[in-house]
């Protein structure tokens, strides 16, 4: 069963049933699920959950969604969570509080596909490749000098995925890069990332903090749902039949 199929189960029931059913799911399953629910049932479920299991399932969700979570629960709440969690994990999420919410850097995920200079095409479409790599990151890959984690060293460039497609395996990534694509800043708002986004015609954009670190990257997915209304998951399965929502 999809992610969205089991959110909307879970968003069926009543709010007793509904714990205990999540408290059932194993960690990814139970993750994906609550990345699909609306904000209040996500807090829900995660606050009825023992501070072990709870740390556990946001470790398995993208960073930025996890992050989101976090900002929703009380504060000391949302410390133990950090505290229990890997710590590489907890330092992604972190990392993502520093910024504002609605924020290039609150909306980023820190694992973008990351190349060294020295890259080649063949390189970066195995990565690209990855099973855990969604389209929107999938399409564009970033230049930087080491370390190759989120903050990198310096940024050196972004190459889209298409353009690497066109060219010999043996190629040089860091020989194709967009120079007309300017990165954006963490500081940037909402509304400036959408016309970024509206006017390069991207589905993910790159951001570099003042030091010319690439710190991670926004895609079209993350961008879209902080435009909408809060509520807007309840709203939509309130809205469709189940057989609609199955049926894609």
């Amino acid at each position: 069963m999809a992610p969205a199929d089991v959110a909307r189960e879970l968003h069926d029931m009543p709010a007793n049933r509904r714990a205990e059913v999540a408290k059932a799911l194993d960690d990814d399953k139970l993750a994906d699920a609550l990345e699909e629910l609306p904000e209040e049932e996500q807090v829900s479920l995660i606050s009825a959950l023992d501070t072990e299991r709870a740390a556990d399932v946001l470790e398995e969700m993208d960073p930025d969604d996890a992050a989101d979570l976090i900002r929703d629960l009380p504060e000391d709440v949302a410390e133990q969570l950090l505290d229990r969690m890997e710590p590489d994990e907890a330092s992604d999420v972190r990392m993502l509080l520093n910024y504002a919410e609605f924020s290039a850097g609150g909306m980023m995920t820190p694992e973008p596909i990351i190349l060294a200079a020295d890259a080649t095409v063949a390189n970066a479409l195995a990565l690209a490749r990855a099973e855990e790599v969604t389209p929107a990151l999938a399409s564009m890959v970033f230049v930087c000098r080491p370390p190759l984690d989120t903050p990198s060293g310096r940024y050196i460039g972004a190459a889209h995925l298409q353009r690497l497609l066109r060219e010999p395996p043996s190629t040089l990534v860091s020989t194709m890069l967009d120079t007309n694509l300017e990165p954006l800043s963490p500081q940037s708002p909402l509304a400036e990332v959408s016309r970024y986004f509206a006017t390069y015609n991207l589905v993910v954009a790159p951001v570099v903090d003042d030091q010319q670190h690439l710190v991670g990257a926004v895609t079209v997915d993350d961008l879209v749902d902080h435009m909408l209304p809060d509520d807007w998951r309840g709203d939509q399965m309130d809205e469709l039949a189940p057989e609609q929502v199955n049926n894609g």
